[in-house]
């Protein structure tokens, strides 16, 4: 199918596909965008072309998660282990970073949608700063759903930095010397002041976390699906949320204490 057929122009005034209503929803869902490349293997095209129609899933995935009025969806888009790959792909996924935010503006702002990059920022190439800033910049004052972009992104990292975050300001007399604490870190985490994971989704079927959001997600549920992400429909979302509303989840305790009224 030729990449112009799964495109939609967005148009504030359509009408918006029905939503399903779950028991229950996630706070934070945050996605490991998995598979583009091996899509495009399958149907003998260049990863190109999986990145790219990887870029117009992404688009409709936010647009659902803004009808579900969800408070924060994270995608995971670019790692820190991603700068290793051959040039000529990183580059082509930096010009495909810009044209996702430069085309997907005009939309943050009609649905209300706060958007940031989470990441180590300044290994950045200038022009999708330029791209990042404004983006930012545009959509602080809105109130709907917080859309984060890892890009240049490691877990490890991420604490790492929150860490000398903590350690300069009790350097500079900012807050006092103490012993460092959860509280104090997870002030400076990439994600601060929005809530902790609730639900992970992996794509394309492989077990593990890759360094994503190692904080964030350390009482999350996890889901995984064997769809390659340029596959990941609005169905295959709501599948993993409706997984989502029939999970138990204890945060260390038992499950009746959770039943129990001040459990």
């Amino acid at each position: 199918m030729p990449l112009n057929e799964n495109r939609q122009r967005f148009d504030p005034h359509a009408e918006k596909p029905a939503v399903p209503s779950f028991a229950k929803l996630p706070r934070h869902l945050a996605i490991i965008m998995d598979g583009n490349g091996r899509w495009a293997a399958q149907r003998r095209r260049p990863r190109v072309f999986g990145h790219r129609r990887g870029m117009e899933r992404a688009k409709d995935i936010v647009r659902a998660c803004g009808d579900l009025l969800l408070e924060s969806l994270t995608l995971y888009a670019f790692s820190l282990d991603n700068w290793n790959r051959p040039k000529s792909e990183v580059n082509t996924l930096m010009r495909l970073l810009v044209k996702f935010l430069k085309s997907e503006l005009e939309e943050m702002m009609e649905s209300n949608i706060r958007f940031r990059v989470l990441g180590r920022r300044e290994m950045l190439p200038e022009f999708v700063m330029d791209a990042v800033r404004e983006d930012e910049v545009t959509t602080a004052a809105n109130t709907g759903l917080n859309l984060n972009l890892a890009v240049s992104y490691g877990g490890r990292a991420e604490i790492v930095d929150a860490v000398n975050a903590v350690r300069r300001e009790m350097a500079a007399g900012i807050i006092e010397e103490r012993p460092i604490t959860e509280e104090l870190i997870a002030k400076r985490l990439y994600t601060a002041g929005q809530p902790e994971v609730d639900l992970l989704v992996r794509t394309s079927g492989e077990l593990r976390v890759s360094d994503f959001l190692l904080w964030q997600i350390a009482y999350a549920e996890i889901y995984v699906t064997e769809a390659y992400w340029p596959d990941f429909s609005r169905e295959e979302l709501y599948r993993a949320l409706e997984a989502y509303a029939g999970r138990e989840r204890r945060f260390g305790r038992l499950g009746k204490q959770m039943r129990e009224p001040n459990g």
